[in-house]
This record gives structure tokens, sequence and C-alpha cells, in this order.
């Protein structure tokens, strides 16, 4: 506390009770003054209700919205300008017109009276001030009426106190666990992508055999990564048991069709033979028959031996034709069994680098939301420990003026008060955005340690 006796401080009594503070008398007195001039100065403007009323003459009470083009309309008095005013430059404008009118009063025995209007008689206030707005970290932000003297702090009571959650989420509390279990199934999902990427490329030849430990910095159980690798492992050994059996199969039927191939070559040619041999029979039984030397059912009967060994003939190159289409269709599906399984493979690994990639842009947002969550949820616990800023947008001579304020300053008609609640905690950098080849464990994308799930 400083010295009693110093002169540039004295104890003063505020409001009629004791104040144990020492003020300084040349701040008091700048306080009070800037808030007596205001009041003094303040000016009419667009959307005030002025109540203009004559003594004697209740007829002549009457309520005048500011219009938009700064007049207002009054009985015996037409239209007059207000706007940019003070009050008794508004009363002296008013009474200098009614000076000049002559008001008809009937009394109440049925007579009527004549009455002049002093202008010392006619008074205008304000009835109705422009409202002020409030906006930002309040539960109802919007308008309210203007209240004379009013501050502030009693602005942001009428709108319901601070709210730092009104548009920035819901409860934290529950917001954080629900991106907890999203964060967690996101990694998860990540680890099953990973471990199918790796399949794949050993599949192609390019990887290394999965194993758990290659992917130890995910914040994953180790149970479940080791199922994801066992999963994967087993499918692998599965399609590559297929693609064996299915390559054995295919050269199977090649090798078969070889055979097939030779054997009915073979025949071929011994049908061949007997085609030719029974055809000479038949030439030799017909010239005999010819002479008289033989009969007619000898030359019949060789004549149904060459219909029987040509018919043998044809089959025979039917089925041979037949066992080396078979034949090519295995050898060209064989020769297609690898390409085609590349292609497939390929296809596969781009989808699941899609995917990856996908899941690695949700683990940067669902991260950063969880790192936001955090810092509302530590803001919430340590309560009202920060003040807010605020800001008063009030309409000057030259134009709109941003005034920075406290919660006891003093508002005016028309004033819009900006409120924004400030954390303490609030980083000094946005979250780090994940690559394509390192992701940060949970703790580092959230910003939270407990954030990792299960434990390894």
């Amino acid at each position: 506390m400083p010295n009693s006796t110093s002169r540039n401080w004295i104890r003063v009594d505020l409001f009629g009770g004791s104040c144990d503070r020492w003020i300084k008398c040349s701040l008091v007195a700048a306080s009070l003054a800037i808030s007596a001039q205001a009041k003094a100065d303040y000016r009419v403007n667009v959307g005030d209700v002025l109540e203009v009323a004559v003594a004697g003459v209740p007829e002549l009470r009457q309520r005048a919205p500011v219009q938009m083009d700064g007049n207002i309309s009054l009985p015996l008095v037409g239209t007059l300008p207000a706007s940019g005013l003070a009050l008794p430059e508004i009363r002296a404008k008013i009474g200098a017109a009614l000076k000049s009118k002559i008001f008809r009063q009937r009394t109440a025995d049925g007579r009527e009276a004549v009455i002049v209007i002093d202008p010392d008689e006619v008074t205008a206030t304000v009835a109705e001030y422009r409202p002020v707005y409030v906006n930002g970290d309040v539960s109802k932000p919007g308008e309210y009426p203007y209240r004379p003297a009013g501050t502030v702090r009693q602005l942001v009571a009428m709108a319901g106190g601070y709210d730092i959650m009104r548009i920035r989420m819901n409860n934290p509390y529950l917001e954080s666990a629900d991106l907890r279990s999203e964060y967690g199934s996101l990694w998860t999902e990540f680890a099953k992508e990973q471990a199918r990427m790796w399949r794949i490329k050993t599949e192609l030849g390019e990887g290394a055999q999965l194993n758990p430990g290659s992917m130890a910095d995910v914040p994953v159980v180790r149970s479940a990564i080791s199922e994801i690798v066992h999963a994967e492992t087993e499918y692998l050994k599965t399609k590559q048991n297929d693609y064996q059996q299915e390559k054995m199969f295919l050269q199977r039927g090649v090798r078969q069709g070889d055979d097939e191939i030779r054997v009915l070559s073979e025949q071929q040619k011994k049908e061949e033979e007997g085609f030719q041999s029974d055809l000479d029979e038949l030439q030799k039984a017909t010239d005999l028959y010819g002479k008289g030397a033989l009969t007619s059912p000898r030359v019949t009967d060789a004549r149904r031996a060459v219909l029987l060994s040509s018919t043998r003939k044809l089959q025979t190159s039917a089925q041979l034709l037949q066992v080396k289409k078979q034949q090519d269709d295995f050898a060209r599906r064989l020769a297609k069994l690898d390409d085609q399984r590349k292609l497939d493979l390929l296809r596969e690994l781009q989808d699941t680098s899609v995917k990856l990639n996908q899941i690695r842009e949700k683990l940067q947002s669902v991260g950063e939301k969880l790192q936001y969550t955090a810092m509302v949820r530590s803001q919430l616990t340590r309560g009202s420990g920060n003040k807010p800023e605020i800001a008063i947008v009030r309409k000057g001579d030259k134009g709109p003026e941003r005034i920075v304020a406290s919660e006891d300053s003093e508002l005016q008609p028309g004033d819009a008060v900006d409120v924004s609640l400030q954390y303490q905690d609030r980083p000094d950098a946005p979250a780090r955005r994940l690559s394509n080849s390192n992701i940060p464990s949970g703790a580092d994308a959230a910003g939270n340690n407990s954030l990792r799930v299960g434990s390894r």
C-alpha cells in the first residue's frame, strides 16, 4: 500500500461504502469526468425513440422514433431533424416550433380554451435507446435492450454468461471419449492396411516377411497386432498355395495334351495307312469284278472296309484337333497366370495406398480435435482463471471505432460487444501434418500421453 502521506494518493469512499484500495486522484477524476461527459454529450441517433411532452397538455404527449432519414414526426410540428443532436437541442427545436402554434383544449364543462405553449414547458427524453449487441463466447449472442449506465458485465449476464463451447464443440468430456474411440479404431485400420500392403509387396517379391515387431510404433495392443499379422500371413500362404496349385494344374494339362497329341498323331498315321490299304484292296476287287473273276459281294465288302477306315480316320483327326485346342488353352492360361496375378496385386496395392492416405488424413484430423478438446477441458478444469478479451465497436464521428474494454466498461446505445475467451495452454503452432512415411504416436498427434490405445 502506498504511503498515506503521499500527495498523489488518497483514500476514497465509493458509492457510500468504504473502499480499502488506494487510488490515484487523477485517475478517479479522469474516469468520472469521462463518464459524465459521455452522458452529457449523448446524441440521438437512428433507432432511438423519443418521448415529447408539454406541461399541462397531456394530449401532446407523443413517442416519436428517429427514422432512417434521421427525422422525427410530431403533431402540430411536423418533421424535425433529430439524428446527431443532443436532447437540449431537440427540445429547443420542438419548443420553437410549438411557440408559434395555438392549441385548443376542451375543458370538463365543454368549453374550449386556447393555450399558448411556452418553450420552457416542453420536455424531450429518450424513451427507448438503440439496442446493444453481443457476440462471441457467450451462451446467447444477439440483440439486447440498452439500459442506462449498463456495463459489459451486465450485458454478458443477460446473454447467459460466458460459454466457450457454444460454437466450438459439444461437451468436451463426451466429445473426447468419442474421439479417443475413433482414434483407436483408425490406428487399428491403419495397422490392418499396413499389414495388407506388406503382404502384397511380399507376393510381388518387393518386401520382407510380416512380423509384429515391424509395427512396434503403431499405438495398438501387441495382441491385436499379432492377430493382424497372423491373419495376413495365413492369407498370404493360402494365396501362394492356390497360385502354385493353379500353375501346377495348367502345367499338368499342357503335359497331358502333349502326350495325347503324340498318341493321336501315331493313331492318325496308322489310320491313314489302313485307309490307303483298304482303298487299294477296293481297286483290285473292282478290277477283278470287271474281268468276271470276282463276285459282287466281295466288292461290296471292300467298299465297306474303305468306308469304315475313312470314318475312323476322320474321328481321329477331329479328336486330335480338339486335344490341340485344349492344349493351346492351357498354355495360354499358364502364360497369362503370372501377368494377371501381378496386375491384380498392383491394383490391390494401389487401393491399399489410397486407403492408407485416407486413414492418415483422418488420424491427423482426429488428433487435432483431441488436442483441442484437451485444451478446452483443461480450460474448464481451471475455471475462470483466464480473463476474457472484450472489445466494443462504437460508431463515432469518423466511423466505427474498436475500443478495448473490460467487464466494468460502461456501454452506450448501439454498441456491439465482442467477447473472446483465451486459453492459457493454446499451442504456439498448429499440429504437425502426418507424412506418408512417419505417423506420430497417439500422444504426439493429440498432445496427450493417455491417447495411446492399449499397452504394448
